[in-house]
């Protein structure tokens, strides 16, 4: 059966199907040659189901407010302060592209939203400062990764949802390890502007830092409702979304005056959409899932590495190959919905942590947003800048090898995903 789906769900992938058939169409496959017994109904329940829960409404809450801050005057500021603070640096710029996706993710959990946040505003400034065109998209595209592990990801509400961990752990887990990527690629920066002789820019004032954050503050004001709330345990990662989305379009409306009522109503349809494409491809997700955990899938992998005596070690190496070759062909999320309802139960039988294998699973699903050949990132990043996507896949190479690097010390050193968790609920 594992070979029905895998290999049906490949032709339809290389024939150009959309994913959500790619998805389904195998599925209903795998019903009608080995499960013809279940009704039809109990199917049209499990694609539904695969919906139906309330953790997942955080996700268009939070497309919602990426849209908003991303069109807005949020995402400008933050990207204005971050700037003063940190862009008087060798390679300042580069770090100050990677400080802003990370401020922008911390708002929005979306790495498509920060590239298309950001491309416009720090693209010229980068080329401006001495960076070459390929290592200036490479970056912008990969600092992108970040707002998938900094803390509100929509990657780990999906996670925690398909396999019940602690989403308020995972957020925890995300902090670290987002941190840990960033510094990987701020040591980038350094090493590219010293071989290139970019030097510091003029270091700000404290007048000027001044305005920068006081443009900034109610910016700022976005990460303290959301992870401030869910931490100390006022509010739940769903309701944080809803009050993301309530006070995203009060300070772009009210404060800034940077919306009108059309505004809003583009925005809302924009978001509306994007929340369309990711709950089609769940509930096509959930059904195949049924079907691989019906099938003891998850059983037959188990036995298997117990058969050639393969421990956690080479299972996550295993892992990480998957997820790899996934990303190179398909759409994350569809990476996800796929490979982890098999994975999971084999990683927590051999002792592997939850919210460990979360974050390996998400450092995968970050890597495979940058990966040729369809990386989607790489295409945002093409549309938002009009650069070819070759030149981009050129730019990207250097950073796909530090993010293998980054996350085979995440792998095999389970300590920087746990650490915060920990330390915050014992």
């Amino acid at each position: 059966m594992l070979f029905l789906i895998i290999g049906l769900a490949a032709i339809l992938l290389i024939l150009g199907f959309e994913m959500f058939l790619v998805l389904g169409i195998p599925a209903l496959a795998t019903k009608e040659a080995f499960y013809g017994n279940i009704p039809d109904l109990a199917v049209i329940q499990k694609i539904f189901g695969g919906i139906d829960h309330t953790t997942l409404l955080a996700i268009p809450f939070f497309i919602f407010a990426a849209h908003l801050m991303g069109s807005g005057q949020i995402s400008k500021n933050l990207t204005g302060l971050v700037r003063s603070l940190i862009g008087h640096t060798r390679g300042g710029m580069g770090h100050t592209v990677i400080g802003a996706s990370m401020a922008f993710g911390s708002v929005s959990g979306s790495a498509p939203a920060t590239v298309a946040a950001m491309g416009k505003m720090v693209y010229p400034e980068m080329r401006k400062n001495g960076f070459s065109e390929k290592f200036s998209l490479g970056l912008l595209v990969a600092s992108a990764e970040t707002a998938l592990l900094i803390p509100p990801s929509i990657t780990f509400i999906i996670y925690g949802w398909m396999t019940g961990t602690s989403i308020a752990k995972l957020f925890a887990g995300g902090l670290a390890v987002g941190i840990f990527l960033g510094l990987a690629f701020a040591i980038m920066v350094w090493i590219e502007a010293k071989r290139c002789g970019i030097q510091p820019d003029k270091k700000t004032t404290w007048g000027e830092r001044y305005t920068a954050t006081r443009k900034a503050v109610w910016a700022l004001g976005m990460p303290f409702i959301i992870l401030g709330g869910i931490y100390s345990g006022t509010i739940t990662p769903t309701e944080a979304a809803a009050v993301s989305v309530v006070y995203a379009i009060f300070v772009e409306m009210v404060i800034y005056r940077n919306f009108s009522f059309k505004d809003l109503v583009n925005i809302t349809e924009q978001s509306a959409i994007a929340t369309c494409v990711i709950f089609i491809l769940l509930a096509m997700g959930g059904l195949i899932s049924f079907y691989v955990t019906l099938a003891q899938v998850p059983t037959q992998i188990t036995d298997f590495l117990t058969a050639i005596d393969a421990g956690p070690f080479q299972f996550l190496l295993a892992v990480n190959i998957c997820f790899l070759i996934a990303g190179m062909f398909i759409d994350p999320n569809s990476a996800l919905l796929i490979l982890v309802p098999p994975l999971f139960p084999v990683a927590t039988a051999m002792g592997v942590d939850p919210v460990h294998f979360g974050m390996i699973v998400t450092l995968n699903i970050s890597l495979g947003m940058i990966t040729p050949p369809f990386g989607l990132d790489i295409f945002v990043a093409s549309s938002t800048l009009n650069k070819p996507v070759l030149n981009i896949i050129n730019g990207v190479w250097p950073f796909v090898f530090v993010n293998i690097l980054v996350l085979m010390v995440v792998t095999y050193v389970p300590q920087i995903s746990l650490f915060i968790p920990q330390l915050i609920f014992g």
